[in-house]
């Protein structure tokens, strides 16, 4: 299994179509593959997702609109060594965690769907030699200890669950010279002793101290403790103790009858304790940084944790989050010129803002010639206010200017090397290509040219982004948008969810109703565009469309979002609710004309977010930053 290392998506796509797979005409993504919190992919098809996932060690397929988890190869067991793990050390049978557990001593397998340990090796029994003993003379069983101490003359064998003396090979004759010889060992409880606790046998006093709970010996020549039984295993109730016991098995057996509860160790001569042994549920659900809730099956904390919003699963072990709803919308707005003045003024008004796009780079020629209108103090205050830049590059949206360009290699060439040479150059975090009225002729040359301007602008890590028109799937192959490939290029796509009806409208109607508008990204999402490379455009001005008093259209004019409610108050006009574009339809009449326009406020906004959340994206892009009121950001910061 890999981690973190993907492997090339277009060699996927091969290995896996050669076996047969068939695309549907609709591609929307349907599933998402994830790596803990990192989305390797999306795609249309689960058994392609399924196949991808399994390249990955701790992955997972999820359904996008319901983030059920549809398949998963998370661990059920690990190892552990005096209580800590290594991140190899995870495995989905119980077989091949013992496999790895008994390589190594003071090992244990946790099923991590149920408490406690199911397999261990910790010893229970230890050889001594006189005073003596060593690391590897700890053995699980009696057997075992017996065996290697016959291979030792004076050698005893202490019972670790009672401290006992059970067994040793000292001659009696050897035992009864000791009990003559000088009282080397002295019985302590805390700082209590007596002249009776004195003894020249250290068997002697080992049994002597079983009667006597956290009792030590010591050798009264030099005060060195050559055995103990203070309780070295403490059990806890999350941060209260609760009891202490001179035996593991004894410590396991009284915390398995609590929830919550731990078992640490003090080894002999340390004076820091360890924990060894836990039944804390094994995947705990946070909101924010709050614990809330623990479950032992990742099912039972999924269906919990996705009644919460800012949740999160996290592994107990080390915290580490496999699993949250904590994603941001991205908010990105245009400004709609260079001006520092005008930009400045634009941002300062807002929340949650996290993408600028002045208005600075325009094609200037068919050679590839740039006009460049940019500002490097523009751009370096932004990034002190910690806003990410993304200027916004155009065409003149002059189709034929555009088609003459895009047939030239070397214009082409000459433009991404000046574009991203000044991009670099300024500090900016990316570009945005807004390139309107292209020829649908065009289609393959306009693919070609992103595809060159994104290999150019990643080498230096600029991040690219392109405004493509909403559209009709009816229509769309005869466009100059190659929505698919284009999706496969560069990092975001932004549709222009706006302009629904238009300055050259033959009727009046909503810049952008939300059934057209949720209709849109049904589409772009067939397209097979990824849901995190997408972002809806939100508009903050609206059309008001004048009739005149035979009902003729015979005008319009774009009105901002930030005027309308003193325009309505000062006409004293009507609103009712229109349900064919989900928004409030006002009206007035002035000098025999009707006026009528389609409300924009913080009602349309939020539904335009909620639609971005329902379909997953991105985020959302404003056309334009300055058309608004700065209490509709109060609002959009509450939805991120």
């Amino acid at each position: 299994m890999k981690r973190k290392t993907l492997i090339s998506m277009s060699l996927f796509a091969m290995l896996f179509s050669s076996a047969g797979s068939v695309h549907a005409a609709d591609k929307t993504t349907k599933y998402r593959v994830y790596q803990d919190q990192q989305v390797l992919m999306e795609t249309a098809s689960y058994a392609e997702a399924e196949a991808y996932a399994r390249w990955f060690a701790d992955s997972r397929v999820e359904e996008i609109g319901s983030r059920k988890w549809l398949w998963h190869n998370y661990p059920k067991y690990r190892v552990y060594q005096n209580g800590a793990s290594l991140p190899q050390w995870k495995f989905a049978s119980l077989e091949a965690a013992v496999a790895e557990a008994s390589k190594w001593g003071h090992a244990s397998v946790r099923d991590l769907e149920s408490g406690g340990w199911v397999w261990n090796n910790y010893p229970k029994y230890r050889l001594y030699q006189g005073e003596i003993t060593l690391d590897a003379w700890a053995f699980p069983t009696l057997e075992a200890a017996v065996a290697e101490a016959r291979r030792w003359g004076n050698a005893h064998i202490i019972d670790l669950s009672t401290h006992g003396w059970v067994w040793d090979n000292i001659p009696a004759g050897r035992k009864a010279e000791l009990r003559q010889g000088p009282k080397l060992y002295q019985l302590y409880q805390g700082s209590y002793t007596s002249e009776a606790w004195t003894f020249a046998s250290l068997e002697d006093a080992v049994n002597a101290s079983l009667y006597w709970s956290n009792s030590e010996v010591r050798r009264t020549d030099s005060g060195k403790v050559v055995h103990s039984n203070v309780k070295p295993y403490k059990v806890y109730q999350f941060d209260k103790e609760i009891g202490s016991f001179l035996g593991l098995e004894q410590a396991i057996a009284y915390a398995q009858a609590y929830d919550h509860t731990r078992i640490t160790e003090r080894p002999e001569g340390s004076s820091t304790a360890r924990t060894i042994w836990n039944n804390y549920p094994y995947y705990q659900v946070y909101q924010n940084n709050q614990w809330i809730a623990d479950f032992q099956t990742i099912g039972g904390a999924l269906a919990y944790a996705s009644r919460y919003s800012s949740a999160s699963i996290r592994l107990y072990d080390d915290g580490s989050v496999i699993w949250d709803n904590l994603k941001d919308l991205q908010f990105w707005g245009w400004n709609g010129s260079s001006s520092d003045t005008t930009i400045r003024s634009h941002v300062s008004g807002t929340q949650g803002l996290d993408v600028v796009s002045p208005t600075y780079f325009q094609l200037q020629d068919t050679s590839g010639g740039l006009a460049d209108t940019s500002n490097a103090a523009t751009v370096a205050w932004l990034k002190e206010q910690g806003y990410s830049v993304h200027p916004l590059v155009a065409n003149q949206f002059d189709s034929k200017l555009t088609t003459g360009f895009l047939a030239s290699a070397e214009a082409r060439a000459k433009f991404i090397d000046a574009l991203v040479s000044r991009a670099v150059k300024l500090g900016v975090d990316g570009l945005n290509i807004d390139f309107e009225s292209v020829s649908g002729s065009d289609r393959a040359a306009f693919t070609k040219f992103m595809e060159e301007l994104t290999a150019k602008a990643h080498e230096q890590k600029l991040t690219i982004s392109v405004d493509l028109p909403r559209g009709s799937a009816k229509w769309n192959a005869k466009t100059a948008f190659d929505h698919e490939k284009l999706a496969g290029i560069v990092d975001y796509v932004i549709t222009m969810t706006y302009d629904q009806h238009w300055k050259g409208s033959t009727e009046p109607g909503s810049v952008a109703g939300l059934p057209w508008v949720e209709e849109g990204i049904r589409e772009f999402l067939a397209y097979g565009i990824p849901r995190d490379k997408l972002i809806i455009g939100i508009p903050f001005y609206v059309r008001e469309w004048k009739i005149d008093a035979a009902g003729k259209l015979e005008s319009n004019r774009a009105l901002l979002m930030k005027d309308l409610p003193a325009l309505i108050e000062s006409k004293k006009a009507v609103r009712t609710y229109d349900a064919r574009f989900g928004q409030d339809k006002v009206e007035y009449t002035e000098n025999g004309a009707r006026y009528v326009f389609w409300m924009e406020d913080e009602s349309t906004v939020k539904a335009r977010i909620d639609l971005a959340k329902k379909y997953d994206l991105a985020g959302v892009a404003a056309w334009r930053l300055g058309y608004d009121p700065s209490s509709l950001w109060s609002m959009m910061l509450q939805q991120k």
